[in-house]
């Protein structure tokens, strides 16, 4: 069971519990000896994007304004308008 430690304590004490969560400790969070929280590390997140940056599979980009992609490609010969695909896909949903 994860130790627990009080809302007021929390609050004073803040910087000493949070390096105690970055050590890997998970604590109980009560108030008025009501557990109300759960106060953990976050899961390790995903590198996905920095390892394919690695690999020199994709490229980052800067930020940019979307008007400097330009206009969209002209759709196929025969294509319905996205405005029909939209209502069908709405009409499946109903």
């Amino acid at each position: 069971m994860a130790e627990r430690v009080g809302v007021r304590e929390l609050r004073q004490n803040l910087s000493r519990w949070l390096r105690r969560v970055e050590d890997g400790e998970t604590f109980e969070v009560t108030e008025r000896g009501t557990p109300v929280a759960l106060l953990s590390p976050l899961p390790p997140q995903d590198d996905t994007l920095a390892r394919l940056v690695a690999q020199g599979r994709i490229a980052r980009v800067g930020r940019g304004n979307l008007a400097d992609l330009g206009p969209p490609p002209p759709a196929p010969a025969g294509a319905k308008p996205l405005s029909e695909v939209l209502d069908e896909l709405r009409e499946d949903r109903f």
